[in-house]
């Protein structure tokens, strides 16, 4: 398991990048806009951790997350999940579910799940890798709770 991220749901691009690059220091290391979904991400690394960030092995980084559609994020719902990456997404969800954690977003694509911690904080879980082929019973479990 690999350590990969900590995402924040951020207000304004302008007035997050500012404190966390100009102010804190952090450095962008990538960004993604989906119109389709209607956000962007945007990566940032520790100075120190750059050249590892835009590498295979992937420093830990910073995610903020912006919504282009305004949303008031009340109860911790701006800080959004911790991120590992697995070498088996199915055997680590058996193996979950078995040990009675419930699978919130089950890894129905074979690339992606989301589980809780016993204090509600969300961890996804991301396929080393390229997706697994689509497998029962993950392929048609629903979500459960929310995520």
């Amino acid at each position: 398991m690999q350590y990969l991220h900590s995402m924040i749901r951020i207000s304004d691009i302008d007035q997050s990048l500012d404190f966390f690059c100009n102010k804190l220091g952090l450095v962008e290391v990538d960004r993604h806009e989906s119109e389709k979904g209607r956000f962007t991400l945007i990566f940032l690394a520790a100075p120190e951790d750059v050249a590892r960030a835009k590498s295979e092995q992937r420093a830990p980084m910073v995610e903020l997350t912006y919504n282009w559609d305004p949303e008031e994020y009340g109860g911790g719902r701006n800080f959004g999940h911790l991120a590992y990456r697995v070498d088996d997404i199915y055997g680590l969800c058996r193996k979950l579910m078995d040990a009675g954690v419930t699978i919130n977003r089950p890894p129905r694509d074979g690339r992606m799940a989301f589980v809780r911690s016993p204090d509600g904080i969300s961890i996804e879980l991301l396929q080393r890798g390229e997706a697994l082929p689509p497998q029962e019973p993950w392929a048609s479990m629903e979500n459960t709770g929310t995520w």
